[in-house]
């Protein structure tokens, strides 16, 4: 076995490298770039499972970062357990042909419950009085406490949200590095999260993220000096590039306006009722799955969202079948978004009546992603003084909300998850020695992994 390092660093993608990226410019001299062409969608949660499955959406079910649960007619997004990707992962295949083989999992997702030697995830605690606490969950347990020891405590705020920065990454980069002397794993997967804010905040705007650029270069750097001290063979690649848009698709609000969706309304504020909507959509950045739970209006949504400006396609179920997004996961129907268009979860008509959670960083909560997360309300001049006073409230242990996100989804200039975009800004995979394919389908990740790992095919 051959010691490997596999390192995400998300939204990368060829247009980037270049005089931001010294390192990574450099490193390319004697490297080879091969894109891989995004799976639909391409998205976090998707994209990883196929590289650790090698198999499609259909085969392991990871439609997207979130769907809607069928039996319990709740939208459930960003959940954890392992136990949700429903086929076999490498380090278990790995570990069937050499028991000596290890995997440490740093911050890629689904890592919760996982079989990997040693892993570690994002993971807040909820305390009883509403107060949100930085943390991160590991296996084995004890990890925890010694990286937290170490490091300090796990950056959270810093890993998503307004504040979201090179911290959490450096941090994650820390840690793999301290799992890596003292356990020595196999396989390393590392995620590195920096590049996703700037680029969905800004797009690939050069004059905007050029800072950003150049932490995350000098951080792969720290990592691949590391790595190649141990003698271990290194893969940099991504999940997607990320593309300009300038167009949000407000899909709920479409099929508001059609009269097919449900809400309840408490206090002030509207909750949509997906269980009693005749149809309604999870917006996950550039796709949506459409769930359709009165079949007599799927030809009527199907025609409407289509006639759509900003989207695309709008596919059926035997039409995701050409996409390997057959899934009882999936969507009736999944409407794909134009180059430069992504959708919201919007579904309220009047803002006065959006719910308490849009304007917070809740990604449990909100029916779909979103990427307005990212901002603090830009209209309103006090709003960092509201935010100090709110974090005061919570040092002081009094109950608070942190209700600063805006609700203008023109603020966003970069989106991924469409494969209809320009190969410009394909996902990559950068390995020491070229690669049989001149461009990688999502699951064939897999056996490049393998490759790095064995000498030879997986079988």
């Amino acid at each position: 076995m051959q010691k490997t390092v596999v390192i995400d660093v998300v939204g990368l993608s060829a247009n980037l490298i270049g005089e931001h990226t010294p390192f990574l410019k450099k490193y390319l001299q004697t490297r080879y770039l091969t894109p891989i062409k995004p799976v639909l969608p391409a998205v976090t949660t998707t994209a990883q499972s196929c590289y650790v499955t090698g198999r499609w959406p259909a085969g392991h079910g990871i439609v997207g970062n979130g769907w809607y649960d069928r039996e319990d007619a709740e939208v459930k997004f960003w959940k954890q357990s392992n136990k949700l990707v429903q086929a076999e992962k490498i380090w278990e295949a790995a570990r069937r042909q050499d028991p000596a083989f290890t995997c440490s999992k740093m911050f890629w997702w689904y890592n919760m419950y996982s079989t990997a030697d040693y892993s570690a995830t994002p993971r807040p605690q909820y305390h009883a009085d509403g107060v949100k606490a930085p943390d991160c969950y590991t296996h084995p347990a004890s990890l925890r406490d010694e990286l937290q020891k170490d490091l300090g405590t796990f950056p959270l705020f810093n890993f998503w949200g307004p504040n979201a920065n090179l911290k959490s990454s450096k941090w994650i980069a820390d840690a793999s590095i301290w799992v890596d002397k003292k356990h020595d794993p196999t396989l390393t997967l590392i995620y590195l999260p920096h590049l996703d804010y700037c680029l969905q905040k800004s797009g690939p705007d050069f004059s905007k993220i050029s800072t950003e650029l150049g932490e995350i270069d000098g951080l792969v750097e720290e990592l691949v000096q590391h790595y190649e001290t141990q003698g271990a063979r290194i893969i940099l690649l991504s999940e997607y590039g990320i593309n300009p848009v300038s167009r949000p698709v407000h899909i709920n609000r479409i099929l508001r306006e059609e009269g097919l969706i449900a809400v309840r309304t408490e206090r002030w504020y509207e909750l949509l009722d997906a269980g009693a909507s005749r149809a309604f959509a999870t917006a996950d950045h550039q796709i949506a799955h459409v769930y359709v739970n009165d079949p007599g209006v799927l030809a009527q949504v199907k025609k409407r969202l289509l006639a759509t400006p900003g989207i695309a396609q709008v596919l059926d179920q035997e039409e995701q079948k050409a996409y390997h997004l057959d899934h009882e996961r999936s969507g009736d129907l999944v409407a794909v978004a134009e180059a430069d268009s992504w959708f919201t979860y919007y579904y309220w008509l009047d803002d006065a009546q959006a719910p308490d959670y849009a304007r917070l960083v809740d990604i449990h909560r909100k029916p779909g992603y979103d990427p307005v997360e990212m901002f603090m309300d830009p209209n309103n001049p006090l709003i960092k003084l509201r935010a100090g006073y709110k974090l005061g409230r919570k040092l002081l242990g009094f109950r608070y909300l942190m209700d600063v996100i805006p609700l203008d989804a023109t603020l966003v200039k970069g989106s991924h998850g469409s494969p209809g975009v320009p190969p410009e800004y394909y996902p990559v995979c950068i390995t020491d020695e070229p690669l049989p394919q001149s461009t990688l389908e999502a699951p064939e990740v897999y056996g490049v992994i393998w490759q790095h790992v064995f000498g030879s095919n997986p079988a």
